[in-house]
This record gives C-alpha cells, sequence and structure tokens, in this order.
C-alpha cells in the first residue's frame, strides 16, 4: 500500500456531476504528453479498480512506437504479459512484438501463436529489434547484452518490489509507471522488518521507492471506474482510497440485476434478492469460533452460486438494450486462503454448480466479474491478524464486481476488531499507511449492517 500524502479537497473529475467520459479522457490526455513529451525520468498513474490500466498501457505503448521509439514493457507475472500482447496486437495487427519468455517447456499462451506480428524468443536479441518487448521483470533482470530502451512502461507497478525496479532499470532511459495503490502488497518469502524505514528497503513497492528518491516526478491519477456500479464506488473510493477519490462510470439504475425464478423465501435467495437491488448483501450465519474452513461458511458460500446460477439471473447494462444471462463464467467467489477456495470448489462440485472461479484474493487481483461471492477474512476468526487486516486484501475482494457482492460472515466481527484495535508498531523511517486494515474494515462492516439478512431467517 502507498503511504498517505497529506489530504486535499476531492478534485472536480471526481465530484458526482462532473462527465465521467470527459474526466476519464482529459487524465488520460495528461497522462499521454507527460509519457510521451516530458522531461521527467518517470511518471506514476495510481489507477483504481477497474479504471482501464490496461487501455492507457496498451493506448501508451502504441502511441511511444508510432512516434519511433523502441518500447520495453514490464509485467509481474507470465498472465499478464500474454493478456498484455493479446491486446496489444488485436489493437493494432501490424505492430511488431515481442513476447520475451523463459526456456521452459510451455512458456508462454499458445494463443500468441494465431498473431504473425508476435515473435517469441526466450533469447532478447532475437526480439530486440521489434517495437514493442513484453517480458516479466524476473525475465528482464536476467537480459544482457542489448542496447538500452529509450521508454519502459512498468505494469502493475505497485506489486512490483523495489528490489525487482533496480534489477531492471539498467535497461530502460525513462519509464511510466501504472498501477493500482489499493490492491495487496507486493509479496515476499521472506520477514521484511529489519528493512523497515531503510532507504534502500527491498520489499517496499517499486512506487514506492521511486518517489522517496525522486519526489518530484509527476504524478496522474485515473478518476473513473468503469467496472464499479454507482453502487459500490462510492464505499469502495472512501474506504480504499480516501486521498485519491474515484467514480463509477455509471449511474443509480443503469446496470440491473434480476432474476427469472421467484425467490424461495430462504435467507440465501433473500440475500441475493437484497444485492440485486442495492449492489451489496451479507449474509450473516451465527456468532461462533470456526476452523478457517468453516464447514457451514463454505456450505452458505456454495449454496448462495447456487441459487445465483438456479435462479435464471441476467444483467443488463450500459453496453446494452437487452438483459445477458448470467453464466458461471462471469461469477467468483474469493476467499482469504487457498485451503478454504479448495473447500468451495469441493462444496461446488458437489452441488452441481461448477465453471464457477474460486480462488484467492491474491489471484482474482486485476479480474472481472459481473456477481462476486466473497468468504470475509474475519469470519469465525477469534482474532484479527496482520495478514487478515490487510487493507489490499479486503479491496481485492470488495472490487471485483460490476453489478453485485454478496458476503458471506459469521456475526461478531465488528466486537473482534474492538477487541482488536489498529495498534501495529511505530518504526522509525516509515510513514503511517492510511487507511489501515482496521479503518477499512469498519467501513465495509457500517456499509453492510444495512444489506443484512440473517441465516437463521
Amino acid at each position: 500500500m502507498r503511504t498517505a500524502p497529506p489530504p486535499a479537497p476531492a478534485p472536480a473529475d471526481a465530484r458526482p456531476d462532473a462527465d465521467p467520459g470527459a474526466a476519464a479522457a482529459a487524465a488520460t490526455e495528461a497522462i499521454l504528453a507527460d509519457t510521451l513529451s516530458g522531461r521527467a525520468r518517470g511518471v506514476v498513474v495510481d489507477s483504481p479498480p477497474g479504471a482501464g490500466k490496461s487501455t492507457l498501457v496498451v493506448r501508451a505503448a502504441r502511441e511511444l512506437a508510432a512516434a519511433g521509439h523502441r518500447l520495453m514493457v514490464v509485467a509481474q507475472t507470465n498472465a499478464q504479459v500474454d493478456d498484455l500482447v493479446v491486446r496489444l496486437a488485436r489493437a493494432d495487427p501490424e505492430l511488431p512484438l515481442g513476447r520475451l519468455h523463459s526456456s521452459d517447456p510451455r512458456p508462454y499462451d499458445p494463443v500468441l501463436d494465431r498473431y504473425p506480428q508476435v515473435r517469441a524468443s526466450a533469447k532478447a536479441g532475437d526480439v530486440a529489434e521489434q517495437a514493442v518487448v513484453v517480458s516479466t521483470a524476473a525475465k528482464w533482470a536476467h537480459v544482457q547484452g542489448v542496447e538500452p530502451w529509450r521508454h519502459a512502461i512498468v505494469d502493475e507497478a505497485y506489486q512490483m518490489r523495489s528490489d525487482a525496479l533496480l534489477a531492471v532499470a539498467r535497461l530502460f532511459e525513462r519509464a511510466l509507471f501504472v498501477g493500482d495503490p489499493g490492491q495487496l502488497d507486493p509479496f515476499s518469502q521472506v520477514g521484511t522488518e529489519q528493512w523497515a524505514g531503510l532507504a534502500y528497503d527491498p520489499s517496499a513497492s517499486a512506487v514506492a521507492a521511486l518517489l522517496a528518491h525522486h519526489p518530484g516526478l509527476p504524478q496522474h491519477r485515473l478518476p473513473v471506474s468503469w467496472r464499479l456500479p454507482a453502487s459500490a464506488a462510492p464505499l469502495v473510493s472512501s474506504a480504499f482510497y480516501p486521498f485519491t477519490p474515484f467514480r463509477s462510470g455509471t449511474g443509480p439504475g443503469e446496470r440491473r440485476l434480476s432474476f427469472r425464478e421467484r425467490a424461495d423465501g430462504s435467507p440465501v435467495d433473500r440475500v441475493l434478492d437484497v444485492a440485486a437491488d442495492s449492489g451489496w448483501g451479507l449474509l450473516e450465519l451465527p456468532a461462533r469460533h470456526t476452523p478457517r474452513t468453516d464447514p457451514e461458511a463454505v456450505a452458505a458460500v456454495a449454496q448462495v452460486v447456487r441459487r445465483l446460477l438456479e435462479r435464471g439471473g441476467t444483467s443488463t447494462d450500459e453496453h446494452g438494450p437487452g438483459p445477458v444471462p448470467l453464466t458461471a463464467d462471469r461469477v467468483a467467489v474469493g476467499t482469504a486462503h487457498r485451503d478454504q477456495a479448495a473447500a468451495v470448489r469441493a462444496a461446488l462440485e458437489r452441488l452441481g454448480a461448477g465453471g464457477v472461479t474460486v480462488d484467492t484474493a491474491n489471484r482474482l487481483q486485476g479480474r472481472e466479474y459481473d456477481v462476486t461471492v466473497v468468504l470475509h477474512p474475519l469470519s469465525g476468526r477469534p482474532d484479527a491478524t496482520a495478514f487478515h487486516l490487510e487493507t489490499g486484501r479486503l479491496c481485492v475482494l470488495a472490487s471485483r464486481h460490476r453489478h453485485a457482492c454478496v458476503v458471506v460472515c459469521r456475526a461478531g466481527v465488528a466486537e473482534l476488531l474492538d477487541e482488536h484495535p489498529s495498534a501495529e508498531p511505530v518504526q522509525l523511517g516509515v510513514s503511517v499507511r492510511f487507511p489501515d486494515g482496521w479503518a477499512a474494515q469498519q467501513a465495509v462492516l457500517a456499509e453492510l449492517a444495512a444489506h443484512r439478512v440473517g441465516a437463521d431467517g
């Protein structure tokens, strides 16, 4: 998470009465102007969930290539790399693209072979002359013996560790850094306390390290989420992005979720109706301390998904006049732990409700669905650990949907938070993060309380 800047008034492009398309276009033009014509070594862009980050990266890459600049693109995972290459190939069939990959037996998605302008190789020299070359930070770190690129784009820059940026910085002169400051922090397999507060902290995000050493770099933000509906954007913005507010690209009523089959009166059907009407639903189970793979909570999540599909859900949005069937591939279940996700998958298989994406917040990051069902990270827990209070985890779980989000949780989380107030140790040289997980949890719980349905009827 990015450390908090000084509070500032909400800019005009975040006001509900501002035209979202005009605000987004103005922000994009300013970003491209600094990227193509500015003199700064770097440009930082903050992007809230669903604000068009990938669209910006593709457009910036195409414009840099059109201006005659060789470009390298740094992403964090192979899936992100393949997705960007496909987006670029579809946007510009004449653009020469390079996919730099590892030496593994199946190093990239075979779909890339459908595009004749894409050259794939494990050797940088084979693709260096392509207009745009895309690879992971890990692969770029091992590239040697090539002429540095004039420009680079670093995608998902907040999820890139500063040590990874240091390993690739020698390969480019100027860079556009694009990422979501509200998502999960960079992952580290070792403890990082020994570096806290140090200028060379390798576990800090690439953006945090960049701005710490170059505070005068141009900073922009995308002000509109085209994913989150009008029912969700205000909560996600205020709870997770208090200093970089954004708004939804749609207004109240522009998206609708409905069901062909009427409710049967059960708590599961009632919470689905509440979510369809308001965008949020909370199915609250009785308070109880449980194992992490709480069988009752897992069963409740599976029942919500099954009824969501059985009732013939349809969605209507700004892209078309008629309702679109809500299919299993447009539904996702989010959990905090992999064993919880595995338990939900097994429960869904038993109910004959396969085809739904079930994964942890880490793996759902960057993805989008019509409806999400979330097993609350603190449900049934006797304590509130730093892992479960991490702001980015809750932000990811609460911001994947275009229409509605249903949260399954045991009662008692508010009391749990009161018993475990935010008390992270103060470390010299480390700026206090805001919002912290405790405050974000309280904000989300306050909203969900208005959409509560008790599982006991």
